[in-house]
């Protein structure tokens, strides 16, 4: 364990013309004293790390060192293959690019490893769509594309509800959520960062321009962070449920699971006959109606009234669809027994 840490200390020292103690300590997941002790260790192994001392010091390779631990085991060869999203890479147009550096690595590799590649496209495979639906590739998506990778403003025009606007952009990064892209930009007249879907883009004009990113940012955190406040914002009502045991076990599969657990969370205690009472929030009725009807009886909707009254309508029309189908399968004895 100490000796992977070791390298990979090295490996980001080599990697960067220094680093404080508690960015590496941050980055390796120890102590500022492990780190200390770690650097002590490998000076007396011969690796010439020097501390720079006072408020704007750090630790740092001196010499212009470069360690030669340029081998890869078999599992960083198989992870390394496994990085690649090839449908999305195809969509952007760097399918290509992507194969050429993989043959590149593929032909780095020592003899033992050269199957890396096999194993792990046989073994694993990301399908990011959904089922059932197909979305096609954004035809001005590899267009944005190349705007994001050579950090270019771009002039975009994109449909707004039943207008057109046009945004000059930065392009600091794409998304691929359940089929379906997305672009998070930086408008430079406010500075504000925002989600554009690439699908209703109706043109892109990159510019002459290049933009200086923001080294504070952060892709990966400031899409979950809009995600979380979408997915809030379209909770704009909430329904009273009682629900079956069986119904609680659903619920998660007929709403979104983060808000089916927060609901169960603050429920109180089962009744009498172990149903439980949820406020849950939704998008409207029309929506919870939809999702509701999933779990047919193992759901009672005790508020607002009016779903209520929805789904006791289509509980009168499903019992009157089913005793009619019933009656016609016992024929016309069994019906005038009814009369």
């Amino acid at each position: 364990m100490r000796a992977a840490r070791l390298i990979k200390m090295v490996l980001l020292l080599q990697s960067r013309p220094s680093m404080t103690a508690a960015e590496l300590a941050t980055e390796l997941e120890v102590s500022e004293r492990t780190i200390t002790r770690d650097a002590q260790a490998l000076s007396e192994a011969g690796v010439p790390v020097y501390a720079d001392r006072g408020r704007t010091g750090g630790y740092r390779l001196i010499g212009g060192y470069r360690t030669r631990l340029t081998g890869l085991g078999r599992s960083e060869a198989e992870a390394l293959f496994l990085s690649g999203v090839p449908g999305a890479l195809r969509e952007m147009g760097l399918e290509d690019a992507a194969s050429a550096a993989r043959l590149k690595v593929s032909a780095a590799l020592m003899p033992s490893l050269q199957d890396a590649s096999q194993n792990a496209s046989q073994r694993f495979h990301l399908d990011a769509p959904g089922w059932f639906k197909e979305t096609p590739a954004p035809e001005l998506l590899p267009a944005v594309a190349d705007a994001v990778w050579d950090d270019r403003r771009v002039t975009a025009r994109y449909r707004r509800q039943e207008a057109e606007v046009e945004r000059e952009l930065e392009p600091y990064g794409l998304v691929l959520k359940a089929g379906v892209w997305y672009l998070c930009a930086r408008v430079p007249d406010s500075g504000a960062y925002r989600v554009y879907r690439i699908d209703r883009f109706t043109a892109v004009a990159p510019g002459e321009e290049r933009f200086v990113r923001d080294d504070e940012f952060d892709l990966p955190g400031f899409w979950e962070e809009r995600a979380a406040q979408f997915a809030r914002a379209i909770l704009r009502a909430e329904v009273v449920v009682r629900l079956t045991p069986a119904g609680v076990r659903q619920l998660p599969y007929a709403t979104d699971r983060a808000v089916a657990r927060e609901a169960m969370e603050s429920a109180g205690e089962p009744d009498a006959t172990g149903r439980v009472t949820v406020t849950l929030p939704v998008e409207n009725e029309d929506v919870a109606y939809t999702q509701l009807m999933s779990l047919g009886p193992e759901a009672e909707v005790l508020a607002p009234t009016a779903l209520r009254e929805r789904f006791t309508d289509a509980a009168r029309r499903l019992s009157g669809l089913y005793r009619d189908h019933q009656d016609h399968q016992d024929g016309p004895d069994r019906q005038d027994r009814h009369r």
